[in-house]
């Protein structure tokens, strides 16, 4: 019930971020929220038996780049397991926005890396 209303309250707030972006975008060239979920292989929780109130998300990128996301409340008592892998995986996808945008950027300036 708890995550019903919450949900009512809170539409996705990655889809809005995206939303936003988009209403602005006036090249194409712009890592979209789409193009960052189809690149994700696998999606993956774990669980800690000594925190069992904190979630874990463990993305596993096409490429076979991981990214971690957390979440935990700050009273283990609200722990809600769905939040917590929703929250856990918002992380995970806002770590990626910065790095596949960097990627795009090297890519529209033809930077390779010579080492």
């Amino acid at each position: 019930m708890a995550n019903e209303l919450y949900a009512k309250q809170h539409p996705d707030p990655l889809r809005e971020t995206d939303d936003a972006s988009k209403a602005v975008q006036k090249t194409k060239n712009r890592i979209s929220l789409d193009f960052i979920l189809s690149q994700i292989a696998y999606e993956e929780y774990l669980e800690n038996r000594t925190t069992p109130h904190l979630t874990i998300c463990v993305l596993t990128m096409k490429n076979g780049f991981v990214v971690i996301g957390k979440s935990a409340p700050a009273d283990p008592h609200n722990f809600d397991e769905s939040l917590g892998k929703k929250f856990a995986k918002e992380d995970a996808v806002r770590q990626l926005w910065p790095l596949m945008a960097f990627s795009l950027r090297d890519q529209m300036t033809n930077t390779r890396y010579d080492g």
